[in-house]
């Protein structure tokens, strides 16, 4: 039997990647491809506030969604508005060209969900889980020196910058990235860039343990290029540090910026270095929907693959509205591994931020997205859903211990000392950080209604 004719959960076909027209949009009719390929350009125009996005979209949007972007800045945003070009152009490519039609399918959009969040997106009653924290991973307590978390035994991330070229709604790092918003007074990089470097590498050598460096921000593509590649030399020469990972979600929002000559004949330098000292170096981007992934998002992995890097790895989120079903995770990941040369690689859990709750997704949910997309992808580039869990670290959503569906509690365990337990002397004994159980909580608007009356009595609930 022709296996294209056996009926399956999820039919792959396969379809080219395309660029949408940034032309149809009234503010751009007169943009030509060597501006849209021009990363100075696209970082020029980005969009951060209602005043330049109505530059661009012309009357294409109701005022119910400026009056709704305004209502969510004022009482819910904890991120700043930042959406370059490239970004902003892959949210409803294939609108009507009618105020109301157009309006309806920007709402709709599952990249304009995340990126550009209206007070109609968040949930009327639980915008917030009652455990939501502004540095829900507690990563600023496991710095050991400025902007440096060593969390896991082997590993470090090293936070270079406190910026980005544009900013999602669901960011993890709210606490500290991007400017202050109504609702958040940012916390602040206290040093110098380049002492805070100089730190961080001192750590590192008298830290022989730690392998693997993460170095991320904010984004690496907001930090000068001779700047990092100093940084990135001088780490190469750490005989202990085996494999580099450069965080920068640039490659799927301001591809541009990863296409400039200058840059890609650094990242070769850095390449031809790692490769002689046989560091693995990789570049970890952030795509959540196919629609995002596009050819200049290709090109630049290209460009970054053939400049000597090993390889260019996806980490999503996994959000509802966005892309919570196997069908948008299997388009996504057929779009980035067949077509973009960008492997996926984990989806992880919306973090416990404030605000954040229409976006999390409950486990069991996770647990049940990680089977129905087995067996379609390549092993090697089937990703691995994780639940990034305060106090312990990444877990694949099938390592809970215990969970109570009716409140929405999971337990986790962990099997190493965070830095933090490391130095302290626990009154519990040596293993007590090997065995203490870490909850992790599910949105409180998914739980049945017995788990939902008993969080509304909670500290923090709605009837608190």
């Amino acid at each position: 039997m022709d296996p294209h004719l056996i009926r399956q959960p999820y039919q792959y076909v396969r379809i080219p990647l395309a660029e949408p027209d940034w032309r149809r949009l009234p503010g751009w009719r007169d943009v030509t491809a060597e501006q849209w390929r021009d990363a100075q350009w696209q970082r020029a125009h980005c969009v951060k506030n209602a005043r330049q996005l109505r530059a661009v979209v012309g009357d294409l949007l109701t005022d119910r969604f400026y009056q709704e972007l305004a209502a969510d800045r004022e009482q819910f945003a904890t991120m700043s508005v930042l959406l370059p070009p490239q970004m902003l152009n892959t949210m409803a490519p294939d609108a009507p060209g009618d105020p109301e039609g157009f309006t309806e399918a920007f709402l709709a959009d599952p990249v304009r969900r995340y990126m550009l969040p209206v007070r109609a997106d968040r949930h009327p009653h639980w915008p917030s889980h009652p455990l939501a924290q502004r540095d829900s991973l507690h990563e600023a307590e496991m710095w050991v020196v400025e902007g440096l978390t060593h969390r896991y035994p082997t590993k470090v991330l090293a936070e270079l910058v406190a910026t980005c070229p544009q900013y999602c709604g669901h960011c993890t790092r709210m606490d500290l990235v991007g400017n202050s918003t109504p609702q958040v007074v940012k916390s602040k990089l206290v040093l110098r860039p380049a002492d805070r470097q100089e730190q961080m590498l001192d750590y590192l050598k008298r830290t022989p343990g730690v392998r693997d460096v993460v170095v991320s921000g904010g984004d690496l593509a907001n930090v000068p290029w001779p700047q990092l590649e100093s940084f990135l030399l001088r780490l190469l020469e750490l005989g202990s540090v085996r494999d580099i990972r450069l965080a920068s979600k640039a490659v799927v929002g301001l591809p541009q910026h990863w296409l400039q000559p200058r840059v890609l004949e650094g990242m070769a330098r850095v390449a031809r270095l790692a490769a002689r000292r046989s560091v693995n170096l990789a570049v970890h981007t952030h795509a959540n929907h196919v629609q995002s992934v596009t050819p200049l998002v290709a090109e630049a992995a290209r460009a970054l693959l053939d400049a000597g890097v090993r390889d260019v790895r996806n980490q999503g989120v996994l959000m509802r509205g966005v892309n919570a079903t196997p069908e948008d995770l299997l388009d996504l990941c057929f779009a980035l591994q067949g077509e973009a040369n960008i492997l996926p690689y984990y989806f992880y859990l919306c973090d416990m931020i404030p605000n954040a709750e229409h976006w999390r997704t409950p486990l069991h949910e996770a647990q049940r997205l990680q089977e129905a997309i087995m067996g379609y992808l390549p092993g090697y580039a089937t990703p691995r859903i994780v639940c990034d869990v305060p106090h312990v670290g990444k877990r694949w959503v099938h390592q809970a211990v215990a969970y109570d569906r009716e409140r929405g509690i999971s337990y986790w365990t962990k099997n190493y000392r965070t830095e933090p337990e490391a130095r302290a002397c626990d009154p519990a004994g040596p293993d007590a950080a090997l065995e203490r159980r870490h909850p992790y909580f599910d949105p409180v608007d998914t739980l049945p209604e017995p788990g939902r009356q008993w969080w509304s009595e909670q500290p923090g609930g709605p009837c608190s």
